[in-house]
Parts: C-alpha cells; sequence; structure tokens
C-alpha cells in the first residue's frame, strides 16, 4: 500500500501556483514526477502524491526544483484568475478516475508526437549533413579540377619554352657551320700562299721560325676580320651586414599584432612595478605565478573543478598584482556565490561593473554576467527589489534572454506574494 504525502504548502498569484512538496529522506528524480494539464503525480515508492488541479495549467512552461528535502513547483495558469483551491474538491471517484486515465492517454499522445517529431527532425538533419557533404564533395572536386588545369596550363606554357629554346639553338648551330663554310676557302688560300713562300725560301742558307701566336709578327687567319675579345675584370669582394630589429615576441614583425603586444606588454611592466613596490614578499614565486592572465586561467580550471577556495585565492593574489582587471572581480564573485559568501560577491559585482566602464559591445556580455551575480546575491540575501533592479538593467542590455526573463519574472511573483503575505 502507499502512503499518501498530505503534507504539502501553496500560494498563488493571477498567472502562476507555487507548490511546495516535502519529501525529506527520500532521493527524488525527474523520473519520479508527472505532470499534464490538469494532473500532478509524485511516486517515490512507498511515497505517492496525487492531485486533480483545479483549472488547466501549461505544463511545458511549467517547471520543478528538486532541493534540500523539497520539491518546488511552478505551475503556470492557462487562464489568469484566482483558484479556490489546489484540486477540484466536488469530484466524485468516476470523475477522478476519468481525469486520471486521460492524463495518461494525453501524456502518451504527446510522447508519442514528440518522437515523431525528433524522427522528422532527425531525418531533416540527415538531409542537410547529406547536402552539405555533397556540396563540400562539389567544391573539392572543382578546387582539383581548377589545380589540374593550371598545372596543364604552366607544363604546356613549359613545354612551348623548351620548344622555343630547341629552335633557337638549331638556328644558332646552322649559323655556325654557315660561318665554318665561309672560313674553309680562306684557310686553303692562305695555306696555299705559305706553301708558294716556303718553296721560295728553299734556297737560302738562313732559316726562318715560324712565328707564335702573340708575339711581333705573328699572323693570324682572323686578325683581319675579329677582334680579341675583352673578358671583364673579376668583382670585388665585400661583407653585406644585416641588422635585425630587436623584439620581445619571437614572430616576425610582419605576422604580429603590434597593438595587443603593446597591451600585454604595457601590462606586464604594470604589474612587474607593482611586485617590486608593494608585493616583496612574493619574490620566491615563479615567474608565470607573477602573471595575472596566469592565474586567471588557473582559477577558472579550479572553479571548473569545484575547488572554489583555491580559486578564490588564485584571483586575490591575481587582483593584488592587477586590480584594473574587471574579469578577475567577476569570476571571484561566481566563487562567493558558490560559498555563500554573499556580501563579497556583491562587492565584487560592483567593482567588476566599475571597471566595466564605458559601456561598449565588446563588454556585454561581462555587464549581463555582473548583473545577474550581484541580483542572485541579493536575492539570496532575500533584498528582492535590489535583486530585480539588477535583472531588469541585465535585460536591458539582452533582451532576448529567457533565462533571465523568467528569473525575473520568478522574482516579481516572490515580491506580489510577500506583498500579499504581509
Amino acid at each position: 500500500m502507499p502512503v499518501w504525502l498530505r503534507e504539502y504548502s501553496w500560494r498563488q498569484t493571477g498567472a502562476a501556483v507555487y507548490l511546495s512538496l516535502p519529501v525529506r529522506g527520500v532521493r527524488v528524480t525527474p523520473a519520479n514526477i508527472f505532470c499534464t494539464e490538469q494532473y500532478l503525480k509524485v511516486s517515490i515508492p512507498p511515497f505517492l502524491f496525487e492531485a486533480i488541479l483545479y483549472a488547466p495549467i501549461d505544463d511545458t512552461n511549467s517547471t520543478a526544483k528538486i532541493g534540500n528535502g523539497n520539491i518546488f513547483f511552478t505551475l503556470y495558469k492557462k487562464e489568469v484568475g484566482i483558484w479556490d483551491s489546489l484540486t477540484l474538491a466536488d469530484a466524485n471517484k468516476e470523475k477522478l478516475q476519468y481525469l486520471r486515465e486521460n492524463a495518461v492517454l494525453k501524456a502518451h499522445e504527446k510522447a508519442k508526437e514528440e518522437t515523431e517529431a525528433k524522427k522528422v527532425t532527425k531525418q531533416e538533419h540527415k538531409k542537410y549533413a547529406l547536402e552539405a557533404t555533397m556540396k563540400l564533395e562539389e567544391a573539392e572536386r572543382k578546387r582539383i579540377e581548377d589545380l589540374k588545369e593550371k598545372e596543364r596550363q604552366k607544363v604546356t606554357k613549359e613545354l612551348e619554352l623548351w620548344k622555343k629554346q630547341q629552335e633557337d639553338a638549331e638556328k644558332q648551330k646552322r649559323v655556325q657551320k654557315e660561318l665554318h663554310k665561309g672560313v674553309e676557302p680562306l684557310k686553303a688560300k692562305k695555306k696555299e700562299q705559305m706553301n708558294k713562300t716556303s718553296i721560295h725560301n728553299e734556297g737560302t742558307s738562313e732559316t726562318r721560325l715560324k712565328p707564335t701566336k702573340g708575339c711581333p709578327g705573328s699572323y693570324s687567319m682572323f686578325s683581319e676580320n675579329l677582334k680579341e675579345e675583352q673578358l671583364p675584370a673579376p668583382r670585388s669582394a665585400a661583407t653585406i651586414k644585416i641588422n635585425f630589429t630587436s623584439r620581445v615576441f619571437p614572430t616576425a614583425l610582419r605576422e604580429s599584432r603590434v597593438a595587443e603586444e603593446e597591451e600585454w606588454l604595457r601590462k606586464q611592466a604594470e604589474a612587474r612595478r607593482t611586485v617590486s613596490a608593494d608585493l616583496s614578499e612574493l619574490e620566491d614565486l615563479k615567474e608565470e605565478e607573477k602573471n595575472p592572465d596566469w592565474l586567471k586561467d588557473k582559477g577558472n580550471k579550479m572553479f571548473a573543478t569545484g575547488n572554489y577556495l583555491a580559486a578564490v585565492n588564485a584571483y586575490n593574489l591575481a587582483v593584488r598584482l592587477n586590480n584594473k582587471l574587471p574579469l578577475l572581480y567577476l569570476n571571484r564573485a561566481a566563487c562567493h556565490l558558490k560559498l555563500r559568501n554573499l556580501h563579497k560577491a556583491i562587492e565584487d559585482s560592483s567593482k567588476a561593473l566599475e571597471l566595466l566602464t564605458p559601456p561598449v559591445p565588446d563588454n556585454e556580455n561581462a555587464r549581463v554576467k555582473a548583473y545577474v551575480r550581484r541580483g542572485t546575491a541579493f536575492c539570496q540575501l532575500e533584498l528582492y527589489t535590489e535583486g530585480l533592479q539588477d535583472y531588469e538593467a541585465a535585460l536591458k542590455i539582452d533582451p532576448k534572454n529567457k533565462t533571465i526573463e523568467k528569473d525575473a519574472e520568478k522574482i516579481r511573483h516572490l515580491i506580489q506574494g510577500t506583498m500579499q503575505d504581509s
């Protein structure tokens, strides 16, 4: 036999119903909760809670939060109005059974529709992925064809150049051959003259020596037609000196972003001056441990692993090194929220907003986070009016953020409920 949960508390506004169900000592998961337009069921064996609601609700936007031994339901009404009670009081067993069966049937139909919708969406995604793949393959095929065409044109040009060079070489050979043919008769004529001269001088007792090339009185068959080729003097040796601009960064100057590098160097110089002036006790730290950006990344990693105290220590040291970085205060405020240091979270969020001036599009995301974190801290301190102001300020910056809009609406309901209770 199930044990019925009878203890619960609820309150309402014109647009929503807030139901709190205590479930201390048991473990609750979303699978234990079943909700339709007019039927709510929480089944945690052996405990059971069942309610036929007074009027239909918007089960799509309604939410349930589990924590601290309670289930807190936010049920949005389909029609604005005030309910006389949470459940139908005058319903007989047959009507209750009909509503229960109808709720289960609608839930099955809705699940079936969602399954079909997911199937259709999945098919559309597959179709889109196939079309995208085909487009990529077509683009790749076209790129390869273009490369082949460029390579073919390059080879064709090289072949034409080679043919032209071959033709020029053949033409030069023909010219040399014709020149050689013209010189042969001249050689024969000169040889004949030399033979005649030698025959004429055979009877003399004096023997002449053949003059050598380059000596006075020497003879060359080209001396009358060709001049001796003049060669240029060799070049003088020299040393080329190259001076390189000294740079802190290893990249080439043409590949670097000078403005960002100068900003980074300025921050490093400021951090070193701070360390040498005010933090002489940190001389034993490593060089990277004196870098605020390195400490910020270290704190982010510790926050991601759930080590919030260590993350706060990293942000504290980074703030001491450079107190002009708004992200340090913004991240430390998130740690303080996790540690329930609400007043410190408010201080850090306010300091981050002071540094995030002037408001420009580049720091919109950081300003939204600062307002939300400060507003969350105000709400946890039950200062709902101040928290609502911060959430509304965040909505002015990012009006399309549905999460912030829902949280702001909840805070408004809490303020209205507090005013009604008072």
